[in-house]
């Protein structure tokens, strides 16, 4: 991948088996992020190829597709940087998230019919199952914003969720938390993994992360 003169990735080479957690370690600015937005649609690559065989299905090249059918392929992803609606609530925060598996029309949608409603309804009790899975249904009507940093990250995460994925990418989980927070998000991360039936790529530049998790 290049940005006019400078190579941010080349000869990059992973594969990545079915329920396996993999993890990509480096020093900041290494273009691990850069990897994460090529697979991801974010970014099309100048060479290479990308595949995906979500598991008995056929197999995709990645190469062209927009992220979000990207997305309803089954790769989802969060990010470094936080990225949620901070004033909107937690229980919205992750309703979002099922937008890209919402099958009601526009008319449906706007008019709110009773194909939409009851559509809406479903996806909200999803929406609040894994609210309990991660451990915020309590906090499922407060603001994002609110939350202590740790449980931002869950929050995220869950979101990803919402889009039923079968690969998980997260891009330094464990950036800026405490020492608390980094093991309770490794035993999380495990705990998602059999939940959902995860394969999970997992960014890192604390070593001891990847050494635990993967």
């Amino acid at each position: 991948m290049r940005f006019g003169g400078v190579t941010a990735c080349d000869n990059f080479n992973a594969w990545i088996k079915e329920g396996q957690i993999a993890g990509l370690i480096g020093p900041n600015g290494a273009g691990k992020t850069t990897v994460f937005n090529v697979i991801t649609g974010v970014y099309r690559p100048a060479a290479g190829s990308i595949t995906y065989r979500p598991g008995n299905e056929q197999e995709y090249s990645l190469i062209g597709l927009r992220s979000d059918e990207i997305t309803k392929l089954g790769i989802c992803r969060t990010f470094q940087n936080i990225r949620l609606f901070n004033e909107l609530t937690v229980l919205d925060n992750v309703f979002i998230g099922n937008h890209l598996r919402l099958k009601s029309n526009v008319l449906s949608t706007v008019l709110r019919l009773p194909t939409y409603r009851a559509e809406e309804k479903e996806l909200y009790e999803k929406s609040l199952y894994l609210l309990e899975k991660i451990g915020l249904a309590d906090a499922r009507d407060e603001k994002a914003h609110s939350l202590p940093y740790g449980m931002q990250r869950r929050l995220e995460i869950a979101r990803a969720l919402a889009t039923d994925p079968k690969m998980l990418l997260l891009d330094e989980p464990g950036a800026g938390m405490n020492p608390q927070e980094t093991s309770e998000l490794v035993d999380f991360v495990r705990e998602i993994k059999e939940e959902f039936q995860l394969t999970i790529f997992l960014i890192e530049h604390h070593m001891d992360i990847i050494m635990e998790i993967s």
